[in-house]
């Protein structure tokens, strides 16, 4: 009786169909985006409120209405929103009135993973003292230099050269938003292993625990055995992680209660494609949230969406707000391409490219503290017009044809190992304090299973001495981390530099640390004899296949 009217409803029945058929990210691009501008304008408006809306008051909340809720789970201990608060309180009395510190000072903390770090973190901050988030597995200049750069009045540490980004509290709250964006709510146990020194621990795990109000577990040194047995004991439902961290589990031996555990969601960066499906496969169907941000930069990714190996989207609205595009880049000279007339130029989707952001009010990027120099390095100027400015991510990323994000290196003198960034000129600068070293070039080196890349030396010898492993063994110990010691060291009349007296890392990282490639001497770090032994062929093929673990 009415065809018209059926035709036009059957089309509308069916448009939501053909939509996603056309446009199979459309709703969940739109969802995100839409998400996204709710945490930013909320962020905003706390921000620009006099006081600003903080996360100390949004704890004082917490406490309040849920005095007797669980906020820190570690080992046996089990510790109250009310007893973190009565303990905050006690530490912004003791540093007022012992350490004389006052609004506007800051406190370096050098400490590892326990629960004094929350309250001695609340207290500061109730004080309106920054806090300076040393790397407790630093040392010697590293630690000194840290310390200087911070401007700190006090450090705190416990009874037995990286740059501190500048952290607002509009930045705080953004990075909070992975927490909502991921559907945490008060309802959850969060599980962390990972320091709370690095900002994806303390913005994400410590920061969105207090936003939503859930609870934390937290453990003071990740163990991969411990891990699951953790998970059941704590009732955990969500994880934080590294790639590293997941690939571990799956190296575990398999057991019958793998999927013995109530966690749902998994938040993280630096996964590898092969692990994630792994991960999945063995543990269960568990949302992984990928995502991809530096701590002082101004543009973030988020994998919404699922897809295996990717860090986000080109969201076509996300993109009108934060300007950002992948660059050609010229990884030898360490400087982006120019045309000829001076500007950068994008590369074309499927290609590998810089990350830049432009700088905006909506993207802003408030720097390193006291290195003004450190802050400038990361700013491109005249970038696709005279006067744009832009920030530089030093991170190479590839968008494919379908609209993905893949992250694929870091570029210049950083490399990450372990997931902890090595910056290659300091170890190169400690390297350079002993004696028979006349000159060092540090970079990273892929090992076959592993993500990231471990460290290698080049170093030409002073005239007239002999290479002493045991020696290096000694002053790398005592002067590096774990994660920034040169795992290989190799041998060279002369180190090639670029036009720019540069030392020249791409060939040698691509060259690797193949005993049977290379003619020159190569060393291996040997924990158990304690030196620098000769790589031999036998020792490379066991770290090819694993067997020896690094």
């Amino acid at each position: 009786m009415f065809p018209g009217l059926y035709t036009a409803l059957a089309g509308l029945l069916l448009l939501p169909l053909l939509v996603n058929l056309a446009c199979p990210y459309l709703f969940q691009d739109l969802g995100f985006f839409l998400q996204l501008v709710r945490v930013a304008q909320r962020s905003r408006r706390a921000a620009s409120r006099v006081p600003p809306r903080t996360l100390v008051e949004v704890f004082r909340q917490r406490a309040r209405q849920a005095p007797q809720k669980p906020m820190l789970l570690f080992r046996e201990e089990v510790y109250t929103y009310e007893q973190v608060e009565r303990r905050s309180n006690q530490v912004a009395r003791a540093l007022r009135e012992h350490a004389g510190l006052r609004q506007g000072d800051t406190v370096a903390l050098f400490l590892g993973n326990q629960p004094a770090y929350v309250w001695l973190w609340l207290g500061c901050a109730k004080l309106g003292c920054a806090m300076a988030c040393l790397n407790c597995n630093i040392r010697a200049r590293s630690l000194v230099h840290c310390f200087q750069c911070s401007g700190a009045k006090v450090l705190l540490a416990d009874p037995g050269l990286p740059k501190a980004a500048l952290i607002t509290h509009e930045r705080t709250l953004l990075a909070c938003g992975l927490i909502i964006a991921s559907g945490v709510t008060s309802a959850d146990v969060i599980y962390t292993a990972l320091p709370l020194y690095h900002s994806a621990a303390l913005l994400i795990g410590v920061h969105g625990c207090i936003l939503q109000g859930a609870t934390l577990a937290l453990r003071s040194k990740f163990s991969a055995t411990q891990f699951w047995d953790d998970c059941r004991k704590y009732n955990v439902t969500v994880i934080q992680y590294i790639g590293e961290v997941l690939r571990y589990l799956c190296n575990v031996p398999k057991k019958d209660n793998d999927r013995n555990h109530r966690v749902r969601i998994a938040l993280g960066n630096g996964l590898r494609a092969d692990v994630w499906r792994e991960f999945i496969r063995r543990f269960g169907n568990i949302r992984i949230f990928e995502f991809y941000a530096a701590t002082e930069g101004n543009v973030g990714f988020v994998n919404y969406t699922g897809k295996i190996g990717a860090v986000g989207r080109l969201n076509y609205l996300h993109k009108k707000i934060m300007r950002y595009d992948l660059i050609k880049y010229d990884v030898e000279k360490d400087e982006p391409f120019r045309n000829e007339d001076g500007y950068c130029i994008k590369v074309p989707k499927g290609e590998v490219g810089l990350l830049v952001c432009k700088i905006t009010r909506f993207a802003p990027f408030s720097g390193y503290v006291g290195a003004k120099s450190q802050t400038e390095k990361k700013k491109l100027r005249d970038v696709f017009q005279k006067g744009d400015l832009y920030f530089n991510s030093g991170d190479l990323l590839m968008i494919d044809h379908n609209n993905f994000i893949y992250f694929h290196d870091r570029v210049g003198d950083t490399f990450r190992w372990k997931g902890e960034n090595v910056a290659t000129t300091e170890v190169a600068d400690i390297l350079g304090l002993i004696n028979f070293i006349q000159e060092a070039n540090v970079y990273g080196v892929p090992i076959p299973g592993h993500e990231g890349r471990i460290g290698m030396a080049s170093i030409r010898l002073t005239d007239g001495c002999e290479f002493d492993g045991g020696q290096l063994y000694k002053h790398v110990v005592d002067y590096l981390p774990a994660y920034a010691r040169p795992c290989f060291v190799r041998i060279q009349d002369a180190i090639e530099v670029t036009g720019t007296f540069k030392h020249r890392k791409v060939q040698l990282a691509q060259e690797g640390f193949d005993p049977a490639a290379i003619k020159d001497t190569l060393y291996f770090l040997n924990d158990k004899e304690k030196t620098y032994v000769p790589l031999t062929e036998d020792i490379y093929n066991s770290i090819c296949s694993n067997q020896l673990k690094l």
